[in-house]
């Protein structure tokens, strides 16, 4: 198991969100091996306390002093009143894990009124691999934890695909028409990293606008994938003003998007690249609680970057190419930037070796990024 830069609280109870197969269990149980562990997957639990959520009281020992893990919480949203009543009648702690923070908001459930705190999930970041990491590897299969134990990672992320059509969509009654949706998930494929058309997409996929629409709300119940809105802090020309989108992973993203003989190799590798930094950047944001907010920059005639990085700490800026080699013409998109926010840091990622420098942009190797992430974002 690895280890995770994740820290949970000391004595609050607190949610535990993230994708499946992210090792929110493996971590869970891991850190706290004397909790009491409710399982919703397994069938009977699920069934007694989906019939009777009061049961819960009856199911924890008198006088119990450690953890209680409530896993899958989003499969009986009305737990939440239970537990409500528990932390203030017993001070229990718990941790409530789940693949959909938006599925109980939805339901009416307030995420017990700040009783407990919110923490999220992600896939391993390249600190938590430490000498695993294998830049080559994750650009092919990404972060999920079982890519790097399993035998055929190819297979598992194929697999990890249809458990989610077959296990979350259909069990949730999220939609009727999977075939409908599994053409879906391949066209949104090729909007990866891009500016989203969802007309373009209902079009490709031969379905209405609000059932695509929908469809993608399904992916960001599922924490599955992620809409980046546009940076416009005191912008001082006209941006675009549709976000772009992101598979949560970069394996999972090359898992979705098929290759035809027609296809360049290079294309999906710049993408994937993208959304590899994208998903390390996100999941490092929030582990350690940095508090930035992450978007993309684009004007209407588009001059654009990456990823601009807003908060306390101030204004990051990142552009990312796959070439080996920089080109004016690769900076005109940070030069732009930083003529509008003079005070932010820009970085301009490649794939070369070289370490330079053109006047307030710092030129790095993609590794060298990926390694010294946590301290840049200091």
């Amino acid at each position: 198991m690895y280890s995770r830069i994740i820290k949970p609280p000391k004595d609050k109870s607190f949610f535990l969100f993230g994708p499946r197969g992210t090792g929110k269990t493996t971590w869970v149980k891991s850190c706290f091996p004397n909790a009491l562990y409710f399982d919703l997957l397994e069938a009977e639990i699920y069934n007694d306390l989906l019939a009777r959520p009061q049961q819960l009281e009856n199911l924890i020992p008198k006088d119990f002093k450690n953890w209680l893990i409530i896993d899958e919480i989003q499969r009986v949203p009305e737990l939440l009143n239970e537990v409500h009543r528990l932390i203030e009648k017993y001070k229990y702690k718990f941790i409530l894990t789940g693949s959909s923070a938006r599925k109980l908001r939805k339901k009416g459930h307030n995420l017990l009124g700040g009783r407990a705190l919110t923490y999220s999930m992600y896939p391993l970041t390249v600190g938590e691999l430490g000498k695993d990491f294998d830049f080559n590897h994750s650009l092919k299969y990404g972060f999920l934890p079982s890519v790097y134990t399993e035998d055929n990672p190819k297979a598992y992320l194929e697999s990890y695909v249809k458990t989610y059509l077959d296990e979350e969509v259909r069990s949730e009654g999220l939609t009727r028409n999977l075939s409908a949706f599994s053409r879906f998930l391949e066209a949104a494929s090729f909007s990866q990293g891009s500016i989203l058309s969802v007309s373009a997409i209902a079009r490709e996929c031969a379905v209405e606008r609000k059932v695509v629409e929908n469809y993608f709300s399904i992916l960001e119940d599922l924490l599955i994938a992620y809409k980046l809105p546009v940076f416009t802090k005191r912008a001082k020309r006209r941006m675009i003003s549709h976000p772009k989108f992101y598979f949560f992973d970069v394996g999972i993203f090359r898992t979705l998007r098929p290759m035809g003989p027609l296809d360049r190799p290079e294309e999906a590798e710049g993408i994937a690249l993208e959304t590899l930094l994208f998903q390390e950047i996100k999941a490092v944001n929030e582990s350690l609680g940095l508090g930035y907010s992450i978007y993309y920059w684009r004007t209407s005639n588009n001059m654009e970057v990456d990823f601009v990085m807003y908060g306390e700490k101030g204004i990051k800026a990142f552009e990312i190419k796959r070439a080996g080699k920089v080109s004016g013409s690769m900076l005109s998109g940070l030069k732009s930037f930083l003529k509008e926010y003079p005070m932010a840091r820009a970085y301009f990622v490649y794939g070369g070796d070289k370490y330079m420098r053109e006047g307030n942009i710092e030129i790095l190797p993609v590794n060298n990024l990926l390694k010294n992430l946590p301290d840049i974002l200091g």
